[in-house]
């Protein structure tokens, strides 16, 4: 007789976390999927009555910062809870069995879980040269990856590697790395972007599922619209600098020490969609623009191949209908001075109306005396 499964709940209970606990993280994971408050009851529900969401994970073409962001989530019940249960699957990265043993664990899980399992992909598929620049136990990453997910419920592409090719697809591309969507057709995809990816966001799309039973609302990319709706420039909180035209020049200038607006050391911020500057990494801890360095747009489609990291875009959109940066300053100096012009003249206009009228009125004076 197989063993009962255990729910979420009941396995947060064993490691010894808190009905209290329990409900901060469902409240945690409803906030950052963007549910309304009365959604956390049905989080609590789910995660407190239904087992784990069966989770093959794979890795292709990649530098694991997809999984090393995972397993350093800001909220320790993301580790303890739905990490813990997903090693137990399939992951090359963290499963305990190795050989023979972690090849039985992805067969086992395909074909008890078919049709219910999700298939996690992190990296890009290499198809030139019939795909040998990554191969796992004889067989390509190709051959893999579509054999696991005919039998899957959804895909999830974890990650730049996985959803738009990432640095293995740059110029001149020699493996010929491809994204997921473009060789997985007739299964749902979900875009997780980022390089990498922030942790919370993995957490949330799998409780999402496990919650609704259905995909979150995605954007054009296929990304979450919960976690990807905003612009980074929208949520940093150098924009005040930026609307202002105070600008870094220099990595080592008095204006980087004081905060300023990195747009012109390569912020791509005003032209990508992240929760970086909401949610952040380390517990909220920081974010790259938060340490200095602009963001580099990872979240984006060909980042690499987007030019210079350290070059500035030359419009932007924001002033009005488009404007650059490099104006701004200038153009708020000039409208400042202008407006300053405007108003000595104004003043002047003013008083001389008052004193014509005084002359053609010399009563004006006796009635404002008293």
């Amino acid at each position: 007789m197989s063993e009962k499964q255990k729910t979420y709940f009941e396995i947060a209970v064993e490691k010894g976390y808190s009905r209290r606990d329990f409900m901060k993280f469902s409240a945690m994971i409803a906030a950052m999927l963007g549910l309304e408050s009365s959604a956390i009851g049905k989080v609590a529900k789910a995660l407190e009555t239904k087992t784990r969401l069966p989770v093959i994970w794979l890795h292709g073409q990649e530098c694991t910062c997809c999984s090393e962001s995972f397993i350093r989530s800001s909220h320790p019940l993301v580790a303890d809870i739905i990490l813990d249960k997903i090693s137990l699957d399939y992951t090359e990265t963290l499963m305990a069995p190795a050989g023979y043993q972690a090849e039985k664990s992805l067969t086992d899980t395909m074909e008890k879980y078919k049709g219910k399992y999700i298939l996690a992909v992190e990296g890009s598929i290499p198809v030139n040269n019939e795909g040998v620049y990554c191969c796992i136990g004889g067989k390509t990453f190709e051959n893999i990856v579509t054999e696991v997910a005919d039998g899957a419920k959804a895909v999830i592409a974890w990650g730049n590697c996985a959803s738009a090719g990432c640095v293995q697809a740059a110029r001149p591309n020699p493996t010929g790395a491809t994204p997921i969507y473009k060789m997985i057709k007739g299964k749902p995809i979900i875009n997780a972007q980022g390089c990498p990816p922030i942790a919370d966001i993995m957490a949330g799309i799998l409780v999402y599922i496990l919650t609704f039973d259905a995909l979150p609302e995605l954007d054009r990319l296929g990304r979450p619209k919960s976690f990807y709706s905003k612009r980074v420039h929208d949520t940093c909180y150098r924009r005040p600098n930026y609307d202002a035209g105070l600008f870094v020049e220099s990595f080592d200038d008095e204006n980087a020490k004081q905060g300023y607006c990195l747009y012109k050391m390569g912020c791509r911020g005003p032209v990508t969609y992240n929760a970086c500057g909401v949610t952040q990494w380390n517990n909220g801890v920081s974010f790259p623009i938060r340490s200095g360095h602009p963001c580099l747009g990872c979240s984006e489609a060909n980042f690499w191949d987007n030019g210079p990291f350290y070059r500035h875009l030359t419009n932007i959109p924001g002033f009005g209908i488009e404007s650059t940066a490099d104006k701004v300053g200038l153009g708020l100096g000039i409208a400042t001075g202008v407006g300053l012009v405007a108003h000595a003249i104004s003043t002047n206009i003013r008083k001389r109306q008052l004193i014509k009228k005084k002359e053609c009125n010399p009563e004006m004076d006796k009635t404002n005396e008293s």
